[in-house]
């Protein structure tokens, strides 16, 4: 060959085509090459990627092993912790019957008592129903009583007298006592003048009352306190034209309320009638201070009946005085006869010691001792002389 032969003809396709080839071949040679050293590097990463999963399922082997040795620990436990649980709850249970029993047991001991106490209050509440239905029947006796007033003046009456007689002595009263002008009072007190007897009149306007107190509406409240004013107004006039007469009674009289609500309303309700009773000198009474003024009146009583009484003390304490002295002077005489006799006493006295010293003087013989003296031998009389007397005494 030549030099023109080997020169490149740039302009030559094939030339072009060949280095595209070669160049395609360098590149794929490069690519392969890369290729090779890419999966060499994933192989390794696969060896890897192998080994490290075989230490794992290693370590997964070696885990399972420990865990099937832990679950067999742990069922075995189990079962000792099962077994445990079982023998206490057994106990429980037992502890939990046996307390149930007592339990029962007491809640039936403390129901028997209970049935046997609700026994006895039910036997109680009967008696006390018994009772209620007794006291129904006397209230409603009594309201039979105040329907009528006849009965209801009788009821007044015998609390009246029930009082009275209470408090004041039985002859110092007199139940239904007729005046001087035909008409029969309740009770007359034999007050001494002033004020003189005065009479308690125990009759009393209950309807009027009845009325006010089931009034429903003001009207009727109205319609009845209007009644009550007349019912009251007429009673106290009654009872002063009645039972105060000039020179005979006392100067006042009292009208006896047997019932303290009555008493009550009239006061709190109608205050005008109690001061047009004051007018009229009639005073209004209930069970309580009809006791108090009748314990006033046995005061006064009493303070007369001393009084009365004073001259009759006065001669007794005369008469006292009296044997108060004949009583002195004859402590004054038996004083006398006392001294008298121990005078007398000491008299006896001596002369027993006399003779009990002669006696001895005697016993012992000594005549010469006792010999008479010449002045006792010229007084002393001759012959026997009698014993002499003891003095009398006045």
């Amino acid at each position: 060959m030549t030099g023109a032969a080997l020169a490149f003809d740039l302009q030559d396709p094939r030339l072009w085509m060949a280095a595209g080839a070669a160049g395609l071949l360098v590149l794929l040679l490069l690519a392969s090459l890369r290729a090779s050293s890419r999966a060499a590097r994933q192989s390794e990463a696969l060896v890897q990627s192998i080994q490290a999963v075989g230490t794992r399922v290693q370590g997964l082997g070696e885990a399972q092993q420990r865990l099937a040795g832990g679950l067999s620990h742990v069922a075995e436990a189990q079962a000792v912790a099962q077994s445990a649980m079982l023998a206490t709850m057994e106990r429980r249970l037992e502890e939990v019957t046996k307390s149930m029993g007592d339990t029962l047991h007491g809640q039936a001991t403390r129901t028997a008592r209970s049935l046997g106490d609700l026994q006895q209050r039910l036997e109680a509440i009967d008696k006390a129903q018994s009772n209620i239905e007794k006291l129904s029947g006397d209230v409603l006796g009594l309201q039979d009583i105040l329907a009528n007033k006849q009965t209801r003046g009788a009821f007044g009456e015998i609390q009246l007298h029930d009082i009275v007689q209470s408090a004041l002595p039985a002859d110092s009263y007199r139940m239904q006592a007729t005046l001087s002008n035909g008409r029969r009072a309740d009770c007359l007190i034999h007050l001494p003048n002033p004020p003189g007897p005065i009479v308690i009149d125990s009759k009393f306007p209950l309807e009027a009352y009845e009325a006010l107190r089931n009034a429903r509406d003001e009207r009727e409240q109205a319609v009845a306190a209007r009644d009550m004013r007349t019912a009251l107004r007429s009673h106290l006039r009654a009872i002063a034209e009645k039972y105060i007469i000039e020179g005979e009674t006392a100067d006042g009289a009292l009208m006896f309320l047997p019932s303290e609500a009555v008493y009550a309303e009239l006061h709190a309700s109608f205050p005008e009638i109690v001061r047009e009773g004051f007018s009229l000198r009639v005073w209004t009474v209930s069970p309580t201070t009809c006791m108090a003024v009748l314990n006033t009146m046995r005061a006064v009583l009493k303070d007369v009946r001393m009084r009365e009484q004073a001259g009759h003390v006065r001669r007794e304490l005369g008469l006292l005085a009296r044997d108060v002295e004949r009583l002195g002077d004859r402590v004054g005489n038996l004083d006398r006869h006392f001294g008298q006799a121990a005078k007398d006493l000491a008299e006896i006295r001596t002369s027993a010691e006399k003779a009990g010293r002669r006696a001895q003087r005697l016993d012992n013989f000594d005549f010469e001792e006792i010999a008479p003296q010449p002045a006792e031998a010229a007084l002393r009389p001759a012959g026997p002389q009698p014993l002499a007397e003891f003095p009398r005494r006045g």
